[in-house]
């Protein structure tokens, strides 16, 4: 081996379809241990937590069951929910939440259990046991090249006809040996695409476990987002305030401009008999605005707190929004930033 790396002696080369063969095999086991360790990763994204499961999995022994981070904030929710009180619009919302999101915590645990046993257990009996096979092999292999080839130096450095005989009787063994143990490499090394077959199998599990875990988590939140439409008409009077008075809350502005985004039931629900009067007629109001808003295109108007502008209704309008005028420009603006005023 040594003389073959410094070019003192020559080597047998293995023929051109197993040289392919040898470098598919490779190629199969770095991306398999890649997509492996990824997936790991991306099912629990804790490297303490995956270094946990690996000891236990060692100790062939079971992990110990914990909340995952859903489940987690899903209990602290319930919690904070029955502390503030479960009559109170927060609270209340607090605990549909926080039982919305500990399903959500079930969902990825059964995500992660499908993974393992339909993606990543074969991807794992692969690199540890049919490619520590094909590497077993491959070595043998290359001790019976080294055998032949040390038999063919020999044999080239014989003198004497009994030392010739007895060297060529030892090539034609060693090329015997060297040629079966070829054979046996390449029937391993062609399992490899019954191998990728598998692998696809496994990928199409895998695929289908996200599938259904996110159409899960779409619907438990649609649900969630049903629960809480009917919640904004107690929302501002949860703290004793009139509806007609803003929350003096930095975040509240955000809050509701994307309750009027997603939640289309929710700016119905706190439509006021004004807006319902002004919708049915054609005149106009004025109407101080509550919060800052910015337009989102040239359609919309922007809004300043505090200031006061005309609104009215016009046919076929989108119930959350009305026609607000400031002199010269008018555009939409959504009916949970306006107050009307008599």
């Amino acid at each position: 081996f040594t003389e073959e790396k410094l070019g003192q002696a020559e080597k047998t080369e293995l023929d051109a379809h197993l040289e392919n063969l040898l470098s598919k095999a490779e190629c199969t086991k770095l991306w398999t241990e890649k997509i492996m360790k990824q997936t790991e990763v991306l099912l629990q994204p804790n490297p303490n937590a995956r270094i946990e499961e690996f000891v236990y999995e060692k100790l062939d022994r079971k992990a110990p069951s914990r909340m995952n981070n859903p489940e987690l904030l899903g209990q602290y929710m319930i919690d904070a929910g029955n502390e503030f009180g479960p009559g109170t619009a927060y609270g209340n919302a607090l605990i549909k939440c926080g039982e919305t999101q500990k399903r959500i915590g079930t969902a990825d645990r059964e995500l992660i259990q499908t993974s393992a046993i339909n993606f990543l257990t074969p991807l794992r009996n692969f690199i540890e046991g049919d490619y520590k096979t094909i590497t077993k092999e491959r070595k043998l292999l290359q001790n019976k090249r080294l055998d032949l080839d040390a038999a063919k130096t020999r044999l080239k450095k014989a003198k004497v006809a009994e030392a010739r005989a007895a060297s060529e009787q030892e090539v034609r063994i060693t090329q015997s040996e060297f040629d079966r143990q070829a054979e046996i490499t390449r029937l391993l090394l062609e399992g490899i695409s019954s191998t990728h077959a598998h692998h696809l199998r496994c990928l199409n599990d895998f695929v289908e476990a996200q599938m259904t875990y996110y159409a899960q988590c779409y619907q438990y939140m649609l649900d969630l987002q049903k629960q809480l439409g009917s919640f904004p008409s107690t929302f501002l009077s949860n703290n004793n305030q009139s509806s007609s008075t803003p929350v003096q809350s930095a975040s509240t502005p955000s809050v509701l401009a994307s309750a009027s985004a997603s939640l289309p039931s929710v700016s119905n629900s706190i439509v006021t008999s004004g807006i319902s009067e002004l919708k049915s007629s054609s005149g106009s109001r004025k109407a101080r605005v509550l919060y800052d808003y910015d337009a989102a295109n040239s359609s919309e108007l922007s809004l300043l707190a505090d200031e006061v502008i005309t609104v009215y209704s016009i046919p076929g309008m989108d119930s959350d929004w009305l026609m607000g005028e400031r002199g010269n420009q008018k555009g939409k603006v959504p009916i949970t930033y306006l107050e009307l005023l008599n």
